[in-house]
């Protein structure tokens, strides 16, 4: 891990009663070279003049503000194009409402050094979220087991939002040509590691719903998420991923 860097992007909308919390939390982990970027949508409860102001004291913090709310997957393409500009070696998606423990940071780099993309896996062993409704958790095993089936991933947490990349995976993949978000956006980014040849580790985490805030989740990212995996699986075989 000697003079690795490491950035852990948030996309936020709306997340001014989780954001300042959550970088105290990930700042606390005391890691040498790591950093967090705030990808925000202009969010109109004033998460950016937050993030702003703690940016001008913390040197670990950055802020892209982006003009309106253009969703979830166009947001970490942002990020992950700053991190490849700024020579970051590692790079993390995580929610910016708690669901994603930042306590696991590093578990996730002690393994960075035998794999390219570590999944924190809510079902690789027993089923470990906390706060869903049955009907949520019914929904994100079924979409786990439709994508699983359909593309052939190793994975039992397709859809998994929390993980770690090596700057290389993403070198490799054509962010330009990410167009999916939500649910489809982390099965597209599993997929095309996976079909590019990087060793991809599931290790287990426990997810818990947020606590304050608003659900970004709605019935179009359901039904995007349907036909992406259709439209991965086509690409692959006419080697077009």
């Amino acid at each position: 891990m000697t003079g690795k860097r490491s950035l852990v992007v948030v996309p936020t909308y709306n997340e001014s009663q989780n954001i300042e919390k959550l970088i105290d939390r990930i700042l606390f982990q005391g890691i040498k070279g790591l950093d967090i970027l705030i990808v925000d949508d202009n969010s109109p409860d004033g998460t950016s003049e937050i993030v702003a102001s703690i940016a001008q004291k913390e040197s670990h913090v950055s802020l892209i503000t982006r003009k309106e709310k253009s969703g979830l997957g166009t947001a970490y393409v942002t990020g992950f194009k700053y991190a490849l500009e700024n020579d970051y070696d590692y790079i993390f998606e995580m929610d910016a409402d708690f669901s994603h423990d930042p306590d696991d940071i590093p578990r996730f780099l002690r393994k960075m050094s035998d794999f390219d993309l570590i999944i924190g896996s809510r079902y690789i062993v027993g089923v470990n979220v906390i706060n869903w409704p049955l009907s949520r958790l019914m929904l994100s095993l079924t979409a786990n087991k439709y994508s699983r089936v359909i593309t052939g991933m190793p994975l039992q947490d397709c859809t998994s939002g929390y993980k770690c990349f090596r700057a290389e995976v993403l070198r490799a993949i054509d962010l330009n040509n990410i167009s999916s978000d939500g649910y489809s956006f982390q099965i597209e980014m599993h997929f095309k590691a996976f079909k590019k040849g990087f060793r991809l580790k599931e290790i287990p985490i426990v997810f818990t719903d947020r606590v304050a805030g608003t659900s970004k989740m709605n019935k179009k990212i359901i039904r995007e998420a349907i036909f992406v995996v259709w439209k991965l699986k086509l690409q692959s075989i006419f080697g077009k991923i």
